[in-house]
């Protein structure tokens, strides 16, 4: 990588920009090459090698085949069989440390120690970490320590260079120089929590979980976290300013708070078999379950919802909602624009605070759509009797008139299928709501089978919708 930079200098007489431009190619390459060789003098004091011994590891994460942590060999065992190793870096000058999560999980039970370069040594206690963002801070007893400066990943550029520090192999103070190479990943570790990665080709390796990754002033846009193989020069580091945020709480509070709704969503792009059921959209995020007791159960927002903007700012994909959503205020009211049964429509929900439990997948109370790689598996489909009732389902009224219950479902049937299940409330079929067994019938005779229609359903206290095509 230095030497095609290099290279590409000296040939073509490339001038970047606040470098002197009377000197020559040559001339510009040493003050790159100065430039470079600051960035480390800035920040390598500041940068520190993790040891953690004796904890149980409890990370928690499973990453899907081919992405990795740092810390781990190219055949997924510990580097160190009796000690975990990764990096970090000082952020305050009493000794406020930041670093990944899955390199010091284990420290809640073992013991961390932290290394400086200058050659001391530092027993460290854990302040605060947080899985869903894989952050951690730590604290060692110090007093004018040497600091990085934090930069502002937002304002980082694909094609600008970057640089790793960290100690890969159990080789502290690497440092290695690359560019970035794509911002805004998403969707790597297939965790349903949001998650956004900058991605670097500098090259770096186990070990190098914790480590800073460097803009040319020796600001700090991100913590690196990821590798995809070894040496493919994909790596992967969570932006600062994220980590800011959530180390920000870990140190005022020892926990993080986020802001949500309580809803399951996919967007309209994610999964194309849907758009014909919302013709004339081309994108927005489908509201697919609502948790019961949750901030959206307490608001006008519905199932089988498009939700089109969150306070004017447009939403396609899941991660922009999860996104704008993640950065509000708990308590905070949230517009909502919505697309309902042909229209837009405007729904006002109060943000509450994302508890600790993990919540049930949501995708689990939904229909396998073609291409939903993590839907619940469709059944192998069984001969249909002749005497089956149409859709594959009985249903039975319901004394307050709010829908009809599903009695029985049959086997390999359209409403199996559907991932309907008996217990379940229909209480609005094809944007239209149903009030009794005539309602219904007369609605599922009216279906058109290639295209199906959506039932709004209330499923042990949660909302949800399926897609029936009798």
């Amino acid at each position: 990588m230095k030497h095609g930079i290099l290279s590409a200098l000296l040939v073509i007489g490339f001038v970047v920009p606040g470098f002197s431009q009377g000197k020559g190619p040559l001339g510009q390459a040493r003050e790159l090459n100065d430039a470079f060789a600051g960035v480390y003098e800035k920040v390598a004091p500041a940068v520190v090698v993790i040891e953690v011994v004796g904890g149980e590891e409890t990370v928690g994460r499973q990453l899907p085949q081919g992405l990795d942590f740092f810390f781990r060999s190219p055949d997924g065992n510990r580097m160190q069989p009796e000690s975990e190793q990764g990096s970090g870096f000082i952020i305050s000058t009493d000794g406020l440390i930041l670093t990944n999560n899955h390199v010091v999980a284990s420290g809640e039970t073992g013991r961390i120690t932290v290394s400086m370069q200058d050659g001391r040594k530092f027993p460290a206690k854990l302040v605060g970490r947080d899985q869903n963002s894989d952050i951690a801070v730590l604290k060692i007893d110090g007093k004018d320590l040497p600091t990085v400066e934090l930069g502002d990943s937002d304002q980082a550029k694909v094609g600008q260079f970057a640089f790793a520090i960290g100690a890969p192999f159990d080789l502290p103070y690497t440092f290695t120089v690359g560019v970035v190479s794509a911002k805004g990943r998403t969707n790597l570790t297939g965790s349903k929590n949001y998650e956004e990665f900058i991605q670097t080709d500098a090259s770096i390796n186990p070990g190098n979980s914790g480590g800073p990754l460097c803009d040319l002033d020796g600001r700090v846009i991100g913590i690196n976290t990821l590798i995809s193989g070894i040496n493919r020069g994909l790596g992967f580091a969570v932006p600062i300013n994220i980590a800011k945020n959530i180390s920000g709480q870990l140190i005022d509070k020892g926990k993080v708070s986020r802001a949500w709704l309580g809803i399951g969503i996919m967007g309209l792009e994610e999964n194309p078999s849907l758009k014909a059921l919302f013709p004339g959209l081309e994108s927005g995020v489908i509201v697919e379950s609502i948790e019961p007791g949750t901030p959206a159960y307490r608001s006008r927002l519905q199932a089988g919802d498009v939700i089109l903007r969150v306070d004017g700012r447009k939403v396609a994909l899941s991660r922009d909602l999860q996104r704008e959503i993640l950065s509000k205020s708990i308590g905070q009211s949230v517009n909502l624009e919505i697309w309902r049964r042909g229209r837009v429509v405007s729904v006002d929900v109060q943000t509450g605070e994302q508890p600790d439990r993990l919540m049930r997948a949501s995708r689990s109370m939904v229909p396998n759509f073609p291409g939903e790689e993590h839907a619940v598996p469709a059944p192998v489909p069984r001969p249909r009797p002749s005497e089956m009732p149409p859709g594959g389902l009985a249903v039975k009224e319901l004394s307050d008139h709010r829908g009809v219950e599903v009695t029985e479902v049959i086997p390999g049937s359209p409403a199996e299928l559907a991932g309907l299940q008996p217990g379940d409330i229909i209480s609005e079929m094809a944007g239209k709501p149903v009030h009794s067994l005539n309602d219904f019938s007369v609605l599922l005779n009216e279906t058109d089978p290639a295209r199906g229609a959506m039932l709004l359903i209330e499923r042990e206290g949660q909302k949800t919708f399926a897609i029936l095509k009798p």
